[in-house]
């Protein structure tokens, strides 16, 4: 679990597996400079990588948002007030 919040452990192991994904593909685009490869396929791959990272953190504050809503007093006492939760999902927007 993350600290100070409760996160679904299957939650976690699904992002825990995007991000592993996530971690092949930029080592993918790190070979395709090495290999000087097409601009635009490389662009196309970052851009990819990207929109998936932001995929992560949405999973992330959606099953935060939902412990938060389910709990408000408990989320604040563990120091996710929903105002912070609030912050932070914009932080991705």
């Amino acid at each position: 679990m993350l600290a100070g919040m409760e996160i679904p452990e299957t939650t976690v192991t699904d992002l825990l597996k995007r991000l592993r994904r996530i971690e092949g593909q930029v080592r993918g685009i790190q070979n395709m400079l090495v290999e000087a490869r097409e601009c635009r396929d490389v662009v196309t791959q970052i851009a990819a990588a990207n929109k998936a990272l932001e995929q992560v953190g949405f999973k992330l504050m959606a099953a935060g948002l939902t412990h938060c809503l389910q709990d408000p007093e408990r989320a604040a006492a563990e120091g996710y007030p929903l105002d912070e939760v609030e912050r932070l999902f914009l932080k991705l927007a």
